[in-house]
């Protein structure tokens, strides 16, 4: 049972692009890859914090993946296919990378996600004032990157961590096999990437575990993840997200 506005659970299948591929010959505008979805931020007392990708909408077809920065630091993608896999640790920073099956299930506030070694469940509140706000925005234009870069400046005063837009790419990545693989870091060509949000709602209850072990009740994600240009807001939120991304010139 799907609530209206809710995303039902991630299906799998869609023929991946090539991520370096971005357009024809000379003279061609770059290639724009989007991804219409959500975003959960959570913090949990034992320190982990846990970033959700539930995408209805992508090059690669519906899939989720999760992001995990543990308290020593260690940064761990969980992705369900090498395709997302590949993509993803070619655009951020992981020390390890795991592949597994991401299942996401939602019942009105109810979020369920199992993911190899973790299962997480969360529970949303109301939206505030800024979730407000941007619920009002029309899709179309919260998808721009245009509008995207206006709300940068607002977006950095008022979350703390938050970009809105930003470069991502360009490091030297690990291979990405069945298991788990140390050293992964972003390999992919530089890109530019926007995030315009259409919704938030806070997180008001989380239950979490990891390879079995309790991560704790919900907490501040604190300190600020680390997988890219920016980070999550500092209170648990779930947002509803327009990201873009092309190659950055030159």
């Amino acid at each position: 049972m799907y609530a209206s506005g809710h995303p039902g659970p991630a299906r799998h299948g869609r023929a991946a692009p090539d991520p370096d591929r971005y357009g024809g010959g000379r003279g061609s505008r770059p290639l724009r890859l989007r991804f219409d979805g959500w975003i959960a931020g959570i913090g949990t007392s034992c320190g982990t914090r846990i970033v959700l990708g539930h995408w209805e909408r992508s090059p690669f077809g519906a899939f989720s993946d999760v992001m995990l920065e543990r308290a020593d630091g260690e940064r761990l993608l969980l992705a369900p296919t090498r395709e997302t896999a590949d993509f993803v640790s070619s655009a951020y920073a992981f020390e390890a990378v795991r592949l597994t099956p991401v299942d996401t299930r939602v019942e009105r506030n109810t979020w369920a996600v199992t993911a190899g070694p973790l299962d997480l469940s969360f529970t949303t509140g109301r939206p505030g004032p800024l979730g407000l706000v941007l619920h009002a925005v029309p899709g179309a234009v919260a998808g721009r990157p245009a509008w995207a870069t206006l709300m940068n400046p607002p977006a950095r005063l008022l979350l703390t961590g938050v970009r809105t837009r930003g470069r991502v790419g360009a490091g030297a990545r690990g291979r990405v096999g069945a298991g788990t693989h140390q050293g992964a870091r972003p390999g992919g060509p530089l890109r530019r990437q926007w995030y315009g949000a259409r919704d938030l709602r806070p997180i008001v209850s989380v239950s979490a575990l990891f390879e079995g072990v309790d991560l704790g009740g919900v907490a501040p994600v604190a300190p600020a993840v680390r997988f890219g240009f920016g980070s999550v807001p500092r209170t648990p939120a779930l947002a509803r997200i327009t990201t873009t991304m092309e190659p950055a010139p030159g």
